[in-house]
């Protein structure tokens, strides 16, 4: 009799677990629609993490860290889904991972996640983020051959933004890449190159005239050349 009153004890605490689970859950949907509907980004974060407790789903996680890298919470981002490489992961998993990488100045772990996208979608702007990055860590002959290809691929209303001045401003991907070109030809022979750098810069400027990278990076080399003459 004992046995049985235990029994029915624990499949009614059973029953009432799995009644509250359900409707916390139904209550968090609920609450993440709601807060969806608000435009209330930290609600809506705070509804899909108690979801991804309760249900864990790959699909929110990836949507969650995704948020949290357009509110430029990358290492909350990453946090979330973590930083390896793996060929199940899907498409918007990977951008957050190389975008917030890139926030966080790490380009070389940056660029494994830049190329995974490349080598699924090859396109002038996955081109030069590449680039960029391989600049950065001075791997000058892989910058070349994406620069290359993006020139090659780039289409006239394809544009890129800029950040380095006080107001954002916007130029044509055409003119950044030839820009990039002579950073990289610049650094290949810093001695040699410094006539043909400027001539791609010139080329960026005729696109742009409000390219001030282009402009800023054209005026120290032309310092530098003449430094190089007296």
């Amino acid at each position: 009799m004992k046995k049985l009153l235990c029994l029915a004890v624990i499949m009614a605490s059973m029953s009432i677990t799995a009644q509250t689970k359900s409707e916390l859950l139904q209550h968090y949907r609920a609450y993440y629609k709601q807060m969806k509907s608000q435009g209330d980004i930290q609600g809506v974060i705070n509804a899909m993490t108690h979801l991804n407790v309760m249900e864990p789903n790959q699909a929110r996680m990836d949507t969650l860290a995704y948020i949290y890298m357009s509110e430029g919470r990358n290492l909350e981002a990453l946090n979330t889904i973590g930083i390896e490489n793996n060929p199940n992961d899907s498409d918007i998993n990977t951008e957050v991972k190389a975008l917030a990488l890139k926030a966080l100045n790490q380009p070389q772990r940056a660029i494994v996640f830049y190329n995974v996208l490349f080598d699924k979608s090859p396109n002038a702007y996955l081109a030069y983020e590449i680039a960029d990055l391989s600049v950065q860590v001075q791997d000058l002959a892989t910058a070349k051959a994406k620069v290359d290809y993006g020139i090659a691929n780039v289409k006239d209303d394809m544009k890129k933004a800029f950040y380095e001045s006080q107001r954002p401003y916007e130029v044509s991907l055409k003119g950044a890449l030839k820009y990039l070109k002579a950073l990289i030809m610049f650094n290949m022979n810093k001695n040699d190159n410094i006539d043909a750098s400027i001539a791609l810069l010139d080329e960026a400027l005729a696109l742009d005239t409000n390219f001030n990278m282009a402009q800023i990076t054209k005026d120290a080399l032309i310092a530098k050349k003449a430094e190089k003459k007296q």
